[in-house]
This record gives C-alpha cells, structure tokens and sequence, in this order.
C-alpha cells in the first residue's frame, strides 16, 4: 500500500459520509467534504507521479473512488431535487455503459484497456463544477443566475452524452476489430 492509496481509499470512505449530509441537508458539511474528496483527487495524483508511487492497486481503486463520489453525488442531489433526476440518469447510465462494456469485453476475452480519453476529462471537469456550483449555492445561499446553472447543466448533459457516444464507438471498433 502506498500513500496515494490510502488517500484514496480516505476518499472512497469520505463518501458515504457525504451522501448523509446531502440528505439531512447539511450542505456546508457536504461542500467541505466534496472539496476535501476533490483535493484528495488531484494528491493522490500527484503524489503518485512525483514520487514514483504509481501501482496496479491504485490504477484501478482511483477511478472507481471518482465515479462513487460523483455518481453518488448526482443520484443525491437528485434524490433531494437539487438537480433534475434526468441529469443523474445520464450521468449513471455513461457510467453504468462502460463499466458493463468493459465487463463484456473480458467475458468475451477481448478485454479493452481503460484509459480516459479528451471527452471523459471535459466530462468530468463539467460534473465536478457543476456539483461544486449545485452545493455550494445550498450551503452559502448564494444566488446564481439561472441562465449560468441551466448552461452549465446543458454542458454536464451534452459533454456526458459525447463522452458516452465516443467509448461506445471505441468499444465497438475494439470488438468488431
């Protein structure tokens, strides 16, 4: 076990706490623990390449904590109507696609290798600030214009479809390959 995989595993735990005080409606405590989870994000990374402390473990418990927290977050907030439930649906069923792609892949023994590509970074980037700007307005009570949140929600939604839209037609190349 490396430092970076505690950290990780310390942002896989984080999770559930987060998804509680989302629902009790401490949105103060959850934005602290949302930004806390993103920090531990970008240190694990870090840590990892500048120290040389990159392992298999890691390569894969990483992505998984990204996709609980954020995952868990949209399901949330959508649960407690902070965001409409068709944008969580999305954002599950990208998620819910690759993963049983890449399951069908390995039963089929043509397993394809899992690394992002430029849509799932824009992707990714998009859902964490728009969770960020989704509880921080409920834990600050900060007024943010409609026409910023229903855009950032049209990017979330249409970088997730693309995002989804260029695995898939990966995936498809790979298997018929």
């Amino acid at each position: 076990m490396t430092i970076p995989n505690f950290i990780t595993i310390a942002r896989l735990i984080i999770v559930p706490f987060l998804i509680v005080m989302i629902m009790q409606g401490r949105w103060e405590t959850a934005f602290v623990l949302f930004v806390a989870a993103g920090i531990s994000d970008a240190a694990d990374g870090f840590i990892a390449r500048r120290f040389d402390m990159r392992s298999e473990f890691g390569a894969y418990i990483d992505p998984i904590a990204d996709k609980a927290l954020l995952v868990s977050i949209y399901v949330t907030l959508a649960v407690v109507a902070a965001i409409p439930g068709w944008l969580a649906i999305a954002v599950v069923s990208r998620d819910a696609m690759i993963v049983g792609a890449v399951l069908l892949s390995w039963v089929m023994q043509r397993p394809v290798e899992i690394k992002p590509i430029g849509f799932s970074k824009l992707n990714t980037g998009a859902q964490i600030a728009f969770a960020a700007l989704v509880l921080g307005t409920n834990a600050f009570g900060v007024a943010v214009d409609d026409t910023l949140r229903l855009a950032m929600m049209a990017l979330v939604a249409a970088l997730t479809v693309a995002s989804a839209g260029a695995y898939l037609g990966g995936w498809l190349r790979h298997m018929s390959g």
